[in-house]
């Protein structure tokens, strides 16, 4: 039946001619949306499977028994990953602003700003805490998906061309050699990964002169979640634009500075909205303890850096790790042979690539890379911005369409690299199987992508080129990871197995916060056992411990490790007397899994002191902790050299030169010695402080080793034994070379005088106390007078007021805070604030509100650029 035709006046009917799209079309574009994700989404699929595949081969976490908490990963990530966990769940008495665990109270915002901002880092809260292990992982492996993702996005920003084609090159970014050998024991540095492609999408937006909002947005989320590879990432990508902007055709000298200027802006204004993370933590690297000198030991040779482009391998001298996979490294040898590419632009990103190469092993510009402080540890930090480059060149020499000849010609570079540098640490075994197989597949894929789109031989070369993609990465995933897990010092730390479980358990069931301290002790599961197990301890792992902390801590009698940098609790009786620890545990001796639980008999967590006295000119270690308590508890007897090796009197105290021939090896522990002799009270408990000695000290039926070195590791005041009936304490000192031992390192201790002070201080301790969040309160007793003394160290941002009056900062009480009581003060009340944070939300606010005037403004002129095309359109009928 034939349809009726329609009336003139429905075929003009306007009111049906302005119809809106029907929705059977929107299917259309979420097909287009899509189809835009599945060349990302396929990188990341192939970047993630390829290491957990790798990583199952090996056995390692969480594919195998193999721990993977090596490194700073076990020490400092995996504790700063749970102690974000309690703060989700409440499980913790700080807040982002004040850790009460670690440190006996330190500051946290700057240690949240730097570790935990990668936002993949929050998934630790939808996780049990004992597998906190798990999502630590996943930040790694959920920053390769994501940064290949986004890499695939940006290589078609600098050239268009195949979705799949770009995956692939993207995948040897994701798993190049920095994310295998220094981004995998990092989990915050991981967002680096991320970071290059977001700024150099916002970058080409700038080129474009489009989403300047948006393009600041993405610099902003990528300086919050890591600023220290942040700033490497927007250095690299400022270089690639400036070389886009020289080499560009047809292109006006006012465009590309206006191009660069919207860069700037936009780089600016993404950085300021960022500032917190820059302010406070500034702040606090300014009031830390310094780091031990670094010195930067030289370049590496030529080959050596030319070595690291080979995969497979993994080299125990420092060097830039650059690899991106064998289909990468063949794409960038093939490069300048490719003659659709202009010469000037060949010219351009080889330029570019060897200086940032050069740049990366001299020590200004290495200063430059990594914020103007050499690191402590690989000074090669930033060598994934070069990867990154590395993988754009290897894309723009696909999208060319290089012709097999060109393609071999690359094939030759890559075969005389491989040979020139077969000597080399870092060619190996695997290195030779991926770049003679993986490398012979990759060559002949490549070469058949030549042929006619859509075809079958196109499509089963790029079938071919993902298998070796696939293939090749997992199998470099397998066998860097092997020779990583061989290195001796690359012990696994036990983060949460059962043993610390067990600890954590002990400690829970002593818990008496804030009466008193519980603490975990001396480290035995990782550096940062408060984070790990909980309770309140003296030992704390991060760049920002404060120097006020370090130093007074050290000074009271505790140990430390890297210049202060890693301080430990006490393990004295009085030492955790004036820290106010009321339980503690003991780790055993050479067994890192086993613990004894104690309890003690501390002061409060504040007391009232009366003015304290001044400190005499070289003063022990023991005289200090006498004024902190406010009473004598020891006795510190003069040494006499009684038998062993001769002791040289010397300023302070005496050096020991143990006798051995002339080149022979340090004396080891059971090596000759020098007894010394001292008296005591008997009953009384003798201890030792000899900071900086390095060797056994033995004596009193007890023995100990000391691990000093001066002002790089401190030992502990620790525990000799009690002295006998006859009074005569006898301490043998075996040192590990020429020593120095103080005149006065020996105290004995007397437990009734101790519990006489402590308990007078009890006597004038608070009525009720609460520590909770960054705010600690108090109620006294009607009339207190005199300074209340709290049993935290004096570090920059307290602040107290007391019975309602004015903020002040405390006082300095032998290092720890102290607030003058007044006349008849009944409250305290004391906060912390992050020093940097107001002048850090000031700046966030005036790019915000920058950033939001330029999006109205947009709005505006956008607004009006459509209503007048909308207007001269209404009536006229459209043929949809």
């Amino acid at each position: 039946m034939a349809p009726t035709p329609a009336t003139p006046q429905e075929a003009v009917r306007p009111q049906e001619v302005a119809r809106p799209l029907p929705r059977r079309e929107h299917p259309y574009a979420v097909r287009g949306a899509l189809a835009r994700l599945a060349a990302p989404g396929l990188a990341a699929a192939l970047s993630m499977g390829a290491y957990c595949l790798g990583l199952a081969l090996c056995g390692s976490y969480p594919f195998g028994p193999r721990s993977r908490a090596v490194n700073d990963l076990g020490n400092q990530f995996v504790p700063f990953h749970v102690r974000l966990w309690d703060l989700l769940h409440g499980a913790t008495g700080g807040d982002l602003f004040f850790n009460w665990g670690s440190g006996y109270g330190v500051p946290f915002l700057a240690d949240f700003f730097t570790y935990l901002m990668n936002p993949f880092s929050w998934l630790v809260g939808l996780f049990p805490r004992a597998l906190a292990d798990l999502p630590v992982f996943l930040v790694t492996l959920l920053s390769i998906g994501l940064g290949s993702a986004l890499m695939t996005v940006l290589l078609g920003r600098l050239r268009p061309g195949s979705g799949v084609l770009r995956a692939l090159l993207a995948t040897g970014y994701g798993l190049c050699a920095w994310v295998l050998n220094d981004g995998f024991a990092d989990p915050m540095w991981m967002w680096g990964l991320v970071a290059l492609p977001l700024t150099g999408i916002a970058a080409d937006w700038c080129l474009r002169r489009t989403r300047w909002v948006a393009g600041t947005l993405l610099v902003a989320l990528a300086w919050a979640g890591n600023f220290y590879t942040a700033a490497m990432a927007t250095l690299a990508t400022a270089l690639v634009l400036g070389l886009r902007l020289l080499t560009a055709t047809g292109t006006p000298r006012g465009d590309r500075l206006r191009a660069a200027g919207r860069a700037a802006s936009m780089a600016l204004t993404g950085i300021l909205l960022a500032a917190p993370v820059l302010t406070v933590t500034f702040a606090a690297s300014r009031a830390a303890q310094p780091a031990p000198p670094v010195a930067y030991p030289g370049r590496p040779s030529v080959l050596l850096q030319l070595s690291q482009l080979l995969p497979g391998g993994h080299d125990g001298v420092p060097a830039p790790n650059l690899f991106i996979g064998v289909p990468g490294l063949l794409l960038v040898a093939a490069f300048p042979f490719v003659r659709a590419i202009p010469p000037r632009v060949r010219l351009g990103w080889y330029a570019l690539a060897a200086g940032v190469a050069w740049s990366f092993v001299q020590e200004p510009t290495i200063l430059l890379w990594h914020g103007f402080a050499l690191p402590n540890g690989s000074p090669y930090r930033a060598a994934f911005v070069l990867s990154g480059i590395l993988v754009m060149i290897s894309w723009l020499a696909l999208a060319h369409r290089p012709r097999p000849g060109e393609l071999a010609a690359g094939a030759g570079l890559v075969a005389a690299l491989a040979w020139l540098c077969r000597h080399q640490g870092a060619v190996g075994t695997a290195t030779w199987i991926l770049v003679a197989g993986g490398g012979t597949a990759a060559l002949l894929a490549l070469a058949a992508l030549g042929a006619p789109p859509g075809g079958r031989a196109r499509r089963a070369a790029t079938t071919a080129l993902a298998g070796t993609v696939l293939l090749g990465s997992a199998y470099t995933v397998f066998s860097v990871t092997a020779a990583r897990d061989r290195i001796p010092w690359f012990r696994p730390k036990i983060t949460l197995t059962g043993a610390s479980l067990a600890a954590r358990d002990a400690l829970a069931a002593r818990d008496d916060w804030p009466r008193s301290r519980t603490d975990p002790g001396p480290h035995e599961f990782a550096n940062n056992d408060p984070l790990l197990l909980g309770g309140e301890g003296g030992a704390y792992y991060s760049s920002y411990v404060p120097a006020a902390t370090a130093r007074t801590l050290q000074r009271l009698g505790a140990g430390w490790y890297m210049r202060g940098r890693h301080t430990l609790s006490f393990e004295d009786p009085a030492g955790q007397a004036v820290m106010g620890v009321g339980g503690f545990l003991s780790p055993v001796p050479h067994r890192r899994t086993r613990f004894v639980p104690h309890r003690a008999h501390p002061a409060p967590l504040l007391t009232v002191r009366d003015a304290l006295p001044p400190a005499a000119p070289g003063e022990t270690v023991f005289a200090r902790q006498e004024r902190a308590l406010g009473a004598a508890v020891y006795e510190v007897p003069a040494l006499t050299p009684a038998a062993g090796a001769a002791a040289e009197p010397v300023r302070g105290g005496w050096l020991l030169r143990p006798a051995r021939p002339p080149g022979a090896p340090p004396a080891g522990p059971s090596g000759p010695g020098t007894t010394f002799t001292a008296h005591c009270t008997p009953g009384s408990t003798a201890v030792w402080s000899a900071p900086w000695f390095s060797g056994r000290i033995s004596g009193l039926g007890g023995h100990s080793t000391g691990i000093g070195r001066a002002e790089v590791t401190a030992n502990p005041v620790r525990t000799l034994g009690r002295v006998p009936a006859d009074g005569r304490v006898a301490v043998r000192f075996t040192g590990r070379g020429p020593q120095r031992v103080p005149g006065h390192a020996v105290g004995c201790l007397s437990p009734r005088r101790l519990t006489a002070a402590v308990d007078a201080l009890r006597a004038r301790g608070p009525v009720a106390l609460s520590a909770r969040g960054h705010r600690l309160t108090a109620r006294r007793r009607p009339g207190s007078r005199r300074s209340a003394v709290l049993a935290l160290p004096a570090v920059a941002g307290w602040g107290c007021s007391v019975d309602g009056g004015p903020r002040r900062a405390p006082h300095s009480f032998a290092g720890l805070a102290a607030v003058p009581l007044g006349t008849g003060a009944s409250r305290l009340s004391c906060s912390y604030r992050p020093p940097g944070l107001t002048a850090g939300l000031a700046a966030s606010a005036a790019a915000a509100l920058a950033l939001a005037a330029v999006a109205a403004a947009g709005a505006v002129r956008g607004r009006r650029r459509v209503t007048p095309a909308r207007r001269s359109n209404r009536d006229i009928p459209t043929d949809l």
